[in-house]
């Protein structure tokens, strides 16, 4: 048993120098269209993760982190969700608005798969850091969104437990135990 999960975690170590991170795709929208799309939200500012989960297996299939900070955006890596009125910049999409949101996780709850969504109020400047963070992140390439969440987060003050995980039931567990958090669970067909 030690044998396999050592050689499981050496060849998960070995991902990003294999060819996996690198078919990310850059995604450039106009400044035009993101300055039209921009949202900035009245609430508080916060940090919302994200977590899709299989409904047979209850493991994570996807991490995104929702920011509102100076503006409302999600970080979607290596999202497959697209809305025509919702411009994307490297994986950053624009314009999240609660509606844009309310789609984005409808989505998410179906075809056998639901959602957690764990919020945690923040100071401005350290949502404004989440925002710059996710930003300058870059395309996301396949296999590492939780990676690339985890990313945005370790490094904000407070957040430094949550470490680098590779797998969303995990980030969604460490999250869950920073103070403060809330978290709502949707299935597909709930209200």
């Amino acid at each position: 048993m030690r044998a396999t999960r050592r050689t499981v975690l050496l060849g998960l170590a070995s991902l990003p120098l294999s060819g996996c991170g690198t078919n990310a795709e850059a995604v450039w929208a106009s400044d035009e269209a993101v300055e039209l799309a921009r949202y900035r939200a009245p609430e508080a500012p916060l940090l919302a993760l994200v977590t899709v989960r299989n409904e047979g297996t209850g493991k994570g299939a996807h991490s995104a982190l929702l920011i509102n900070a100076s503006e409302r955006v999600l970080f979607d890596p290596f999202g497959r969700w697209t809305d025509p009125a919702v411009p994307e910049r490297n994986d950053v999409l624009y314009g999240f608005s609660p509606e844009v949101e309310a789609r984005y996780l409808a989505y998410q709850a179906g075809g056998g798969y639901y959602y957690t969504r764990q919020e945690k109020p923040v100071l401005p400047e350290v949502a404004e850091q989440a925002l710059t963070l996710a930003k300058a992140r870059g395309p996301v390439g396949m296999a590492m969104c939780t990676v690339a969440c985890a990313d945005v987060l370790r490094p904000l003050p407070g957040f430094s437990s949550i470490g680098r995980p590779w797998f969303p039931e995990q980030l969604s567990a460490r999250f869950a135990k920073l103070p403060g958090v809330t978290t709502v669970e949707r299935r597909a067909g709930a209200i």
